[in-house]
């Protein structure tokens, strides 16, 4: 690999999380290389109306442009490719690229995000933005005083629906088989949310927005919005070869210095478990990279 690029942290994931980490270690004179592709990012799917900084509704992905200018404009280097290959080399690491771009690095930082599980139904993919949405959190206000439906089985779906019942005209909560607490099916009444359970959707209907979710049995409800709530599953397809497993839910265990069990790793964002949100991911990208920058600097000596 003498044609390797050498760098002293290579951070994996163009996302929210690994921009945040990417403008923070160059801030702190680390010669950096951010990796990935930024059209993977969840991000893209969401509107944002209550980050700090943000005035107005802003979607996901004119806000990810954004920090992508902004990450340039500090000199940050990127290559828009998806990493596919991470490996340790003594007290280096080395990663590659799906066109075989090497790389040699002192600290790696994960921040893949996770994928957000789908219900691959007709219409799901086409009204993405226009009414289906993976992130209750992100978009609840948006359809302030409309009907919604909440697809889901556990709590998160839970969750989510006692979270639109405070904006939404009439909640559904469509679930195949009821997996959360009693406590929650009770609350969930008392909110006059409407579980529809048993069922599935097949079908999410209209054409430049929701118009409603066609169901098994054949039955039609009449919503503007569906927030699926299936939960997420992380990217972890790198770190086997490092010895970096994930815990139960899929997710990967880092402290309150987002290090992971392999020292010199770091993971901030989705890719560390919920809550999955903007803030979050931002918050732990900055922390992963002072965490990286301190890393680094103590195995040159403190220099």
């Amino acid at each position: 690999m003498n044609s390797a690029r050498r760098v002293d942290i290579a951070i994996v994931g163009c996302g929210p999380a690994g921009i945040q980490a990417a403008i923070t270690a160059v801030k702190r004179k680390m010669d950096v290389l951010l990796l990935g592709k930024p059209d993977g990012s969840s991000l893209k799917y969401a509107h944002i109306d209550d980050y700090f900084g943000v005035l107005g509704p802003i979607e996901g992905i004119k806000l990810l442009g954004i920090g992508l200018k902004q990450a340039e404009s500090k000199n940050v280097e990127i290559i828009k490719e998806d990493v596919v290959e991470l490996s340790r080399d003594g007290l280096t690491f080395k990663l590659k690229t799906e066109s075989g771009i090497e790389i040699i690095a002192d600290a790696v930082i994960l921040a893949m995000g996770a994928r957000r599980n789908r219900l691959n139904v007709k219409g799901e993919d086409k009204l993405v933005g226009r009414g289906v949405s993976y992130c209750a959190e992100c978009d609840c206000s948006f359809f302030r005083g409309l009907n919604v439906a909440v697809v889901g089985d556990g709590s998160a779906a839970a969750y989510a629906a006692l979270l639109m019942a405070s904006y939404a005209s009439k909640v559904f909560l469509i679930a195949r088989r009821v997996e959360f607490s009693s406590r929650l099916f009770e609350e969930l009444g008392s909110r006059g949310v409407i579980m529809v359970e048993g069922r599935r959707v097949v079908e999410i209907l209209g054409e430049r927005r929701v118009e409603g979710v066609l169901l098994d049995d054949g039955s039609r409800l009449d919503v503007q919005g569906v927030f699926i709530e299936l939960g997420s599953r992380g990217v972890l397809e790198l770190t086997s070869n490092v010895g970096l497993l994930p815990d139960a839910s899929g997710y990967l265990k880092v402290d309150r210095h987002q290090a992971t069990d392999i020292e010199g790793i770091f993971a901030c964002g989705d890719l560390c478990g919920p809550p999955l949100s903007l803030a979050k991911s931002v918050g732990e990208g900055y922390v992963a990279a002072v965490s990286a920058f301190e890393y680094v600097r103590s195995k040159r000596g403190g220099k």
